[in-house]
């Protein structure tokens, strides 16, 4: 992890506040409507030139968040300000010019290119939908970004499945970069690929970053691979985020009992290695009827009668940590 915060005076490139994301459950024999809370009240921020991961069960609300911000998919509210500028109220060009500051890598390397289509088309598709350059400048800009990948000047004519699913990664992160974007959602990037290559793409992408001085969004459930990758670590559960700062700090002290029992379950080779050890009961809770008060409590080994009727603030502990648990207030 880079010591780049510490270094320079932070400067937010998002700020995302109260971001809910419901959908509607089709109603039976008029029966009472209901929604799956996906995301529900989710604030942070994301610094220039940091990368922020963003940790949590499957299922947790991770994927969503990611593709909302992109305007995959639309918010029920919520605000996230880029560059100054709410994003969720853009259309049109305005919407077409953020998208070109904000770009995606998606989970599956395989799924996310046209097979049909060879792999410069590919990377050259966005710089065409967004007007940029001549016919012969695109080609070069896309040429570009594939030999900055370990790629040679014959593999641009390629098809996407004469390639192994770490190289079709590679022309993913290729994609995302020729339009020169400030924030990268890195959604699930390495979950697909073997370990060794893993780290190829993580050493990959911190290099970049350093290089350009780009923005991360990191969603994985990998903890070892966020810790290693990020500067700031939030952590959802159920849609909610319940516990954010400094990826160090968040490891070696986390605060919330969900994050405990996430970090006691992640296996190491040290010896004599004392981890508080929280073994959490029953299934997550569905999100079509999340329990009252906090969401966390059914599983929860600290629970109280309060847990059950209130919903937890959000305790600022310092100027970078938060925690939404009762067991602070």
């Amino acid at each position: 992890m880079s010591n780049q915060l510490k270094e320079t005076a932070k400067e937010p490139l998002l700020t995302v506040k109260n971001l809910r994301k419901h959908y509607p459950v089709p109603s039976f024999m008029g029966t009472k409507k209901e929604v799956v809370k996906a995301v529900d009240d989710v604030c942070f921020e994301i610094y220039k030139g940091e990368t922020y991961g963003l940790v949590g069960e499957s299922g947790c609300g991770k994927s969503t968040m990611g593709r909302t911000l992109l305007r995959l998919i639309d918010p029920t509210n919520g605000s996230a300000y880029f560059d100054e500028q709410d994003i969720f109220k853009l259309k049109g060009q305005g919407l077409r010019k953020a998208r070109k500051n904000i770009q995606m890598i998606f989970q599956d390397p395989h799924s996310s290119l046209d097979p049909r289509k060879k792999i410069g088309y590919s990377i050259e598709e966005s710089l065409k939908i967004h007007g940029i350059g001549t016919k012969a400048e695109r080609k070069s800009l896309a040429m570009t970004q594939l030999l900055k990948m370990g790629f040679s000047e014959e593999h641009y004519y390629k098809y996407p499945h004469e390639f192994s699913g770490g190289q079709r990664q590679r022309i993913g992160i290729a994609r995302a970069l020729v339009l020169q974007p400030k924030l990268i959602i890195c959604d699930e990037p390495v979950s697909a690929l073997d370990v060794s290559i893993q780290a190829q793409i993580i050493n990959l992408l911190k290099s970049l970053q350093k290089e350009l001085q780009i923005s991360y969004l990191f969603i994985a459930h990998d903890l070892s691979v966020v810790r290693h990758i990020a500067d700031r670590t939030g952590v959802m559960y159920l849609g909610n985020l319940v516990e954010q700062g400094n990826t160090e700090e968040l490891f070696d002290n986390p605060l919330h009992p969900y994050t405990k029992s996430l970090l006691a379950a992640v296996p190491t080779i040290k010896q004599n290695v004392n981890k508080e050890r929280i073994v959490l009961e029953g299934e997550i809770p569905s999100p079509l009827n999340p329990p009252s008060g906090c969401v966390f409590h059914p599983r929860c080994p600290f629970a109280s009668e309060r847990c059950a009727r209130e919903v937890p603030k959000r305790i600022q502990v310092d100027a970078e940590r938060m925690v939404q648990c009762h067991l602070y207030d």
